[in-house]
């Protein structure tokens, strides 16, 4: 099991680095339907995944090519670190099954959006 977990880090992060995208958009889904966790299980241990600093050097990667917006990040981060909080609190109450079809839509509204959108 050890491997396949390496091997969905090394993934997501090729994905983080190569996107900019949240690791939960592939390791939550992966979670789900290959290592058969909960919905709440599944986005709990992706968010613990990414407790060190996982993506400093696809970060610094970027800003040494001048492609980061320093002071925007900080600010967001900010928001996030009290955003991420109230998520996790509010998100505890929502049923299993309302929980998985509300990722999934988002997903879905966000890939519909980058293909067809601006």
């Amino acid at each position: 099991m050890i491997i396949q977990y390496l091997f969905v880090g090394l993934i997501t992060g090729m994905l983080g680095g190569a996107f900019g995208i949240g690791g939960g958009f592939f390791m939550v889904p992966v979670f789900v339907m290959a290592f058969g966790l909960t919905q709440h299980q599944a986005q709990g241990t992706s968010l613990a995944v990414m407790i060190p600093p996982i993506y400093i050097l696809s970060a610094l990667r970027y800003w040494s090519e001048g492609h980061v917006h320093v002071k925007m990040a900080v600010f967001v981060a900010v928001g996030c670190l009290f955003g991420a909080y109230l998520g996790a609190h509010y998100v505890q109450a929502i049923p299993e099954a309302s929980l998985k079809k509300a990722f999934g839509i988002l997903l879905m509204i966000m890939g519909v959006h980058m293909v067809f959108f601006k």
